[in-house]
């Protein structure tokens, strides 16, 4: 596996932009709950962006439940009231960039979960790649290497054995982030790796053991390890 690591910033204005501008073109056609958008490629053309960045302003509306794409047919209004959707749409320009520490919290509040899931639903394949993951991990920390991409694979090979696909995507989304702010302020990087790898190895064996009470316990323990660390290396 492989966790391409991408920073939203590099096209969070065109993606702001194209997003404004298919309010505009739902209000100025008066688009109803159903009605069909243009497609990507007309969007496209008619916004100068490429299709990708059309593709990604569609995705993110679609995440926030007010696009619905259909495979073969298109992208369609959600049912959803034009005043609401303005509404939405203008909160979602306006959030900010989440601060690290929430996206600590919050991966720390979805870890847990998603920990005792794995135990309770994972399937031999699923563990293969935890194991798998765990191995890239091991083999990074104890060589002396920065581990900090191998981690969070492993973290999400526990997500998607969850089985959760809400949990999951979530995970998805603040994965990048939080590897940027890792590696770029050197978060907890010398020494941790290898202390974690008891920590990663217990929770794993939780999962295989299929006890989802001692996953979360094994996982809440590796935060706090992980926390006890950085609070001393601050």
């Amino acid at each position: 596996m492989k966790l391409e690591v991408l920073t939203r910033n590099e096209n969070k204005d065109i993606q702001n932009s194209i997003i404004s501008k298919i309010r505009d073109l739902i209000n100025y056609k008066n688009l109803e709950p159903g009605d069909k958008l243009p497609s990507e490629r007309m969007l496209s053309d008619k916004f100068e962006v490429s299709r990708s960045n059309v593709r990604e302003a569609i995705q993110k509306l679609e995440f926030y439940g007010l696009l619905n794409s259909i495979p073969q047919s298109g992208t369609f209004v959600a049912n959803i009231g034009v005043v609401a959707l303005n509404g939405m749409i203008e909160d979602i320009l306006r959030l900010e960039k989440q601060d690290f520490k929430s996206l600590v919290e919050t991966r720390i509040l979805l870890e847990l979960k998603t920990a005792s899931l794995a135990a309770t639903r994972r399937t031999e394949e699923d563990l293969d790649q935890i194991k798998e993951a765990l191995d890239a991990y091991k083999e990074k920390a104890l060589s002396g290497e920065e581990a900090v991409q191998e981690d969070l694979l492993f973290h999400l090979a526990i997500a998607k054995a969850s089985k959760n696909s809400s949990i999951n995507t979530f995970m998805l989304i603040i994965t990048p982030e939080i590897i940027i702010n890792i590696e770029k302020y050197h978060v907890c990087s010398d020494g941790l790796a290898v202390s974690g790898i008891k920590d990663h190895q217990d929770i794993y064996e939780a999962i295989k053991d299929q006890n989802p009470a001692l996953a979360k316990e094994k996982m809440k323990i590796h935060f706090k390890t992980l926390y006890e660390y950085c609070a001393s290396n601050e």
